[in-house]
């Protein structure tokens, strides 16, 4: 099925089922969203483990940390 499949079938739904449909895109997209910032979150922690990240409270040399 096509997207555009997808986009003529809600279209013919009820606008209760379209509502539906609306919540449970904003919660799996919030599922999406939660499993990349913990995959974010474990890629961190590897590296800090490896001694990866660097850290400074110096303006400057945090600027220079980013444009590494």
């Amino acid at each position: 099925m096509s997207f555009s499949d997808v986009v003529e079938a809600i279209k013919s739904l009820s606008t209760e089922e379209k509502q539906e449909i609306q919540l449970l895109l904003r919660q799996y997209l919030r599922e999406e969203r939660r499993e990349e910032i913990y995959e974010n979150f474990q890629t961190a922690r590897v590296e800090e483990q490896n001694g990866e990240l660097k850290f400074s409270s110096d303006i400057n040399k945090l600027r220079q940390l980013i444009e590494e």
